[in-house]
Formats: structure tokens, sequence, C-alpha cells
């Protein structure tokens, strides 16, 4: 029998595996090897895995790797691996793994397979790397450049509103703002003002409403809880909010309820049916809160959803549009009241005997309806008439009552002397002594009654010169020129001209033809060409010719004054006059008749005949607005081809209403004769409404049994 030995093997080989043995031990990457079959038992982990999770040797043999899956484990992550392993291929995937005490860690698990001599895997070896720091130093730094991202994007946004309530005449800059914040910042935004009570806003509106009172705190009624009204807690300043409403919840307080109550209309439901609660931020202005805003939130319910970022980006949202909105109303009271006050000190439509004037003024609308243009018309004495237009530099409240502080000289000085030189030269006088904070200029002409003519004597203060037109011709009144009011460094001087019937007398201040593209020398000439080619026989069609085709789009105050001498024998020529004309009346009776003459004057102007019917017309709309409206009242009249379309506009926001008389007192049937005598109707016109009525003129006796009534009922 032969015996053979095994070839022993090479000592090297086992020092080289008890090293590799020791290095497995020895290194702190945790090695797990597990069986090829169903469950994965472990066989064999090393001690860096034992460091790792806490789990010895002993508690894991037998037991599958899922040992370290938890509730936050991705499922998804752990089906590759399994998907991997029945594939027989690598893989590598980075998975939340729990420790032995219950605590988490980021595990980057690379699992490959073990073969035999004849390629079946029998085995597979998990390499598992603690990286958790990692991790969490990539979610840092992602969630730093997202915060970044954010901030960005939340300044961008501010940029934008701050872009968009500089238009704020846009009559959605608020809804346009909501959908920004919609689609960066929030789910769903809204704005609401408070005028009155809330309301949907999607523009500022300039007139708003006076402001609103805080609501005095009162005690409860003993065993009474007062009700909770957080929203108007919130508009009074007693919470600074924001505050969170929740829209399935009933509110008793008022203003909250009917806040709540809109919304539900307004905003979407949650894609997954959790209730939607809404965050409430008050748009503050400097004395009071304005309104609010509404959002909800993108990322979890009420406050909870809003990171520092989103609050930051609406806080500052909210700031910008309640200055926004507080300055446009402000800046609009302001110049309301300052129109007011120059509307207040200008004279009405003037009426002078033997002569027919026409009045004209219209702010710059660039400068918010205020300037310091001025004119006025007054009989001194019969046969005598004065004519002043001037222009003190600015556009705001002062610039209005210097305007009324030299309206108010001239006028006096006027009464006192005929000579345009004499006056102006004491209103020199005293405004250097008054200190009138405002440089000013005008153009006095007084007009005597001399034969079947007149006589102008007039001086300029740093003025324009007037025109006289004439025979289609234009001629310029440029003598008397001196310094401006309160700079005259000689004695003034007074020029004199000659009106005849059908001359008239042109005065104005530079904004009939100062333009950015020509200087004053060629705004002269061109008001010359245009005066020349005048075809209008009234001085209503006088004026509004020249408006019509020198201050289409004016870049300052217009001020105009037409004097006409009436000349019965005169026919119009030329064609170029628009068929329209325009009148500023006081609300007092004697308008009505002043409207009468106007619509008389106009008619026989235009060629109309028969214009009973629609003097009786007008006289019926213009007393019913000064009846009942209030504030100037103003009269349009347009030649429509086939009639005469007649417009009264006054103040009164009230509409008309056709009644059939007072019972018990005469009137009430003012609409039922203009609703006899043609069309009208009404409709809104800024705070107030205006009145039309199209009227086909034509001559009536007077009826048999015509009712009383010059005005109708209000209700």
């Amino acid at each position: 029998m032969v015996v053979v030995n095994p070839a022993a093997r090479p000592p090297e080989r086992d020092a080289l595996s008890a090293i590799r043995d020791r290095a497995i031990q020895a290194t702190d990457v945790s090695l797990v090897i597990t069986e090829a079959r169903p469950g994965a038992p472990i066989v064999w982990v090393n001690d860096a895995f034992t460091r790792t999770t806490g789990y010895t040797l002993e508690e894991v043999v037998g037991r599958g790797p899922n040992l370290l899956h938890g509730p936050q484990t991705d499922r998804a992550a752990a089906a590759r691996i399994g998907d991997a392993v029945r594939a027989g291929r690598s893989t590598t995937e980075t998975v939340l793994n729990y420790r032995r005490d219950g605590t988490a860690f980021w595990n980057q698990v690379s699992v490959s397979p073990v073969r035999d001599a004849t390629g079946t895997v029998t085995h597979w070896v998990g390499i598992q790397v603690d990286v958790t720091q990692q991790i969490r130093h990539a979610d840092a730094q992602e969630r730093s450049i997202e915060a970044e991202r954010r901030a960005r994007i939340g300044l961008a946004l501010v940029s934008q509103v701050s872009d968009l309530l500089s238009d704020l005449e846009d009559p959605y800059v608020l809804r346009e703002i909501a959908g920004l914040l919609a689609d960066e910042v929030v789910s769903w935004a809204g704005f609401f003002l408070d005028d009155g009570g809330l309301r949907v806003a999607d523009g500022v509106d300039e007139a708003g409403h006076a402001a609103r009172p805080r609501r005095p705190h009162q005690a409860a009624a003993p065993g009474a809880a007062r009700p909770l009204d957080p929203v108007r807690d919130l508009l009074d300043g007693v919470v600074e909010g924001p505050i969170e409403l929740a829209l399935e919840a009933e509110h008793a307080g008022p203003t909250t309820g009917d806040l709540v109550h809109r919304l539900r209309g307004m905003v979407p439901p949650c894609p997954e049916g959790r209730p939607v609660t809404v965050v409430v931020h008050a748009i503050e202005g400097r004395r009071r809160v304005l309104g609010v805003l509404a959002v909800v939130p993108r990322h979890g319910e009420g406050l909870a959803g809003l990171d520092d970022n989103d609050r930051t980006v609406l806080y500052l949202v909210v700031r910008r549009v309640g200055m926004a909105v507080e300055n446009v109303r402000l800046y609009a009271r302001e110049h309301r009241l300052a129109e007011t006050l120059q509307r207040a000190m200008l004279p009405q439509q003037a009426e002078v005997r033997d002569l027919d004037v026409w009045t004209y003024y219209a702010p710059s609308s660039g400068h918010a309806q205020v300037g310091g243009d001025w004119y006025d018309v007054l009989e001194v004495t019969p046969g005598v008439v004065a004519v002043v237009v001037g222009d003190v530099v600015g556009h705001d409240v002062e610039a209005a009552a210097a305007m009324g502080q030299l309206r108010s000289v001239v006028r006096s000085y006027v009464y006192e002397s005929a000579d345009p030189a004499a006056v102006l030269e004491r209103v020199d006088q005293l405004v250097a002594g008054m200190r009138v904070p405002r440089s000013a200029s005008l153009v006095l002409a007084t007009l005597t009654r001399e034969g079947e003519g007149w006589t102008v004597r007039y001086s300029r203060a740093g003025h324009l010169p007037p025109l006289v037109l004439r025979s289609g011709a234009a001629v310029r009144l440029d003598g008397a020129g001196g310094g401006l009011i309160g700079f005259a460094t000689g004695r003034r001087q007074s020029a004199g001209a000659r009106l005849e019937p059908g001359d008239a007398l042109v005065l104005y201040t530079d904004g009939l033809i100062e333009r950015r593209d020509r200087t004053l020398r060629d705004g002269l000439r061109t008001l010359e060409e245009v005066g020349a080619e005048v075809g209008s026989a009234d001085a209503a069609g006088i004026g509004e010719e020249l408006l019509s085709r020198l201050a289409d789009a004016p870049e300052d105050d217009v001020a105009v004054v037409v004097v006409r001498v009436p000349d019965p024998t005169a026919e119009p020529t030329g064609s170029g006059a628009p068929r329209r004309r325009r009148w500023s009346l006081p609300s007092e009776p004697a308008s009505i008749g002043r409207a009468r003459h106007a619509v008389a004057r106009t008619c026989v102007a235009w060629g109309i005949e028969g214009v009973a019917s629609a003097e009786l017309v007008v006289s019926e709309l213009v007393a019913n607005a000064v009846m009942h409206g209030w504030g100037h009242v103003v009269l349009r009249l347009f030649d429509t081809g086939d009639g005469l379309r007649i417009e009264v506009e006054d103040a009164n926001p009230a509409p008309p209403v056709t009644t059939d008389g007072h019972p018990g007192r005469i009137g009430g049937f003012g609409m039922r004769i203009v609703e006899r005598l043609g069309d009208w109707g009404w409709r809104p016109s800024g705070e107030g409404k205006l009145v039309w009525a199209r009227v086909r003129p034509r001559d009536f006796g007077p009826p048999a049994d015509a009712p009383a009534g010059t005005a109708e009922e209000r209700g």
C-alpha cells in the first residue's frame, strides 16, 4: 500500500490569511457575510459592524440583514438591493438604518456575490459604511443653498412688488401681487381693504373712505362673554398678527365670519382633503390698519406652514402695500382738497351784459388735479368789465393758496381803479409786504363800453400777450410788458386796443401753447395761426376750437378766457370748429337761466333752429342738479348731426328718478318732461353722476294744461 501525503500549504500563505483576518477585524468598515439562500441569514460580521450597530456576532448570526430596518427606512432602496441579489449582481444603496438602541444612522451598503469554483453564488458579502455625517453635511449644504435660493427669490419678488406698486393706476395691481405670492411663496393669496368693511381688492382705490375710528372696548354684560372677532381685533390694532383662521370652523365675530365666508368661496380645497387654515396679515398704514392679506401656506397648515423666509417676504410685501395704499390716498386727498380750494376761489361761468364770455380751466393730469393757473371776470360797473388771467408757479396746496391771495387782491383793487397799470402797481406793493412764497405772472385787462364796441386797456406782469381775433386775423397785444408780480423794476404801463362787434379777446396761460418740443415763441405763432382760422360765431365755440387744436394733450395747467363782442349779423366762417361746448356753473338758481342762454347762443352759432325744446330740457336738468346735487355744475352740449346732446354733471352720485309729481305740492314732473322731449339716461362720473338727454330741437307753443315742475324727486 502506498500512502500519498497531500502537499502542505506554504507557510507564507497561512501568514497572509492571518493578516487578512486581523485586518478585516481591525477595519472601521463594517463587513457582513450572508448565505445565498432565502432570508439571507448572516453567518459572520466583523467587529466594526458591532461598533456601528451595537449588535454582536452572536446576536445576528442566522438573522437577515433587514434587522437594521426601521420606520423611516426607504423601502424602495431596500427593494432595489433585493432585486440585485436575486439577479446575482453587485449594487450600492444608501439607506436609513437603525442601531440596536433604536437610533438612526445613514448606511451606505454595497453587496457583492461570492461564487464557488463552479461560478455558483454561495454567499454575499456586504460592506457597510456609516455616512451619517456626510449626509447631514450634504443636507445642511442643500438647505443652505435652498435658503439662499429662496432668499434671492424673495428679494426678487419684493423688488417686483415695488415695481408693480409704482403704477397704482393699474386696476389689477393687488391681484398681480397676490399672483406673484401664489407662484413663489404660498399656495394662495388675496388682498382685502377695509373701506367701511372688508372688500376684495384687485387694485387701489384712490378715494377710499375716511379713516375708521378704532372700536372702543366695552366690558361684556354680566354673565355674557364678548364674542371673539380676531379679524376685527387685527383691523383695530388690538392684536399685531398674523392670525390663523380655520375655514371649516364657525366664527361668531361679524367681521371674522364675513371674511371666512368670502374665503370659503375663493380658496381652493386642499388636495389631500385636510382642513384649510388661512393666515391673515394686517396691511398697516401710518396710523391705522388699511386691510388684510390672507394666504394659504404651501407647506403645512397655518403659521407652522410658513418658515422664516416666507414670513419675511410676506411682512415686506404687506408693509410696501400698506405704505403705497396710504400714500396714494393721502396724495389724492391732499390734491382733492387743493383742487376744491382752487375751484372755490375761481369764479364760475360769468354772465356779463352785452358780452359773450366763456371761461375754461383744467389742471394738468400729470400734476394730480392741482395747479396755480387762475382767472377772474368782473362786471365792475355797467359798461366796465375787468378780465384777469394769472399763473402761480407750482402744483400744490401752497400754489392754490397763493393763487387765492392774488385773486382777492386784484379783485379788491380793480373795484377802485379801471387803470390796469395802477392796479398792478398796488398789487406789487401788497405782495411784497405779504411775502407770498410763490412767484406769479398775470395779465389784467379792462373793457369799457364805447358806442357799439369796447375799448380795452391792459397791463402785463411777466405774462403772455392776449390776442384779438377779428375777420380772419389774430392780433397780438404785446405792449405794456413788465416783470413778475412783486418784481417790477419801474412803473407799470398800460396799452390799449379796440373791440368791434364780432371781435374776440383771448387771455390764456402758457399751458395752452407750451410743449416740450417747441419754444413759447413757436407756440405763440401757432396760436396766432389757429386763432386766425377760427370759424365759430360764439365765445364758447372759439374757446373749444382753440382747445381742440392746441390743448388736446396739455403738459401744464390751462386757463382760457374768451370775451366776444356779439355781432347779430355775423355768419360762421370756416369748418374747423368742433361741435361741442362746455361751461362750469355755480350751484345756484341763476345758473338755470345761464344754461338756457348758453343753449340758445350755441344753437344760433350752429345754425340749429327751433331751440325751445332744448331750452326746456336744459332748464330741467340744471334745475335738478342745483336743487338735488352739490358742488359745481358742468354743462356740455354736442351737435349729434340730427339733434342736440345735453350733458349735466354734478357731485351727487344718486341717480335721477322719474316720478308723477309730488303729492300735496308743486313739481316732480321734471324728468317726465325730459322723457317726452327726447331720450335720456345717466351714468356715474367721478364721485358724482352725469345725466344726458338727446333732443331734436323744435319750437312749440304753450300747451293747454302743462304740468308744473322743474326738478324730479330723488326719493
